[in-house]
């Protein structure tokens, strides 16, 4: 299969409900990350503007999905959810509806990001609450970081800088 075709073919809605490609991303390098408002680890909102705002002139975009899978840590609607982010953390990244990362209604997206048959590195369940993917300019996964690792992680910023390099 390939896998970079498979990911620019998915649909997804961005936080204002307008439908969109994946394919609108093609040539950028992104981090995709799984966000919740109520959870500990909610300040990485901070660190992913702080990244978007350093690399995105180099071809980096930050995708937020916002979901509720995890202790209903993300209450809100997408209209509470977008003004949270922008109110508390300046987020100016896209951002994406509500969705779910797992579980019988998984997101599209989210069951690509996933899958340990067409991604048997870095596939595998959600976890938790800001998880990152790695994609390259090209739509291959090429890592993942789990909820403990900070945007500002010398591991992450080092593999997101040879992805854009």
């Amino acid at each position: 299969m390939d896998t970079a075709k498979a990911l620019y073919d998915i649909k997804v809605k961005n936080i204002m409900g307008i439908e969109q490609s994946m394919q609108d991303y093609k040539g950028k390098v992104l981090l995709i990350v799984n966000t919740a408002s109520k959870c500990g680890f909610t300040k990485q909102y901070d660190g992913l503007q702080k990244l978007y705002e350093m690399y995105r002139d180099k071809g980096l975009e930050i995708l937020g999905f916002p979901a509720n899978n995890f202790m209903y840590q993300e209450p809100g609607n997408d209209e509470t959810i977008l003004n949270f982010c922008r109110v508390n953390f300046g987020v100016n990244f896209p951002l994406f509806a509500k969705i779910s990362v797992r579980g019988k209604n998984i997101d599209p997206l989210y069951q690509y990001l996933t899958d340990k048959e067409s991604n048997p590195r870095f596939g595998g369940k959600i976890t938790w609450n800001f998880n990152k993917f790695l994609i390259s300019r090209d739509g291959e996964i090429i890592d993942r970081f789990d909820s403990k690792t900070e945007p500002e992680d010398p591991k992450l910023i080092e593999a997101l800088e040879q992805a854009l390099a």
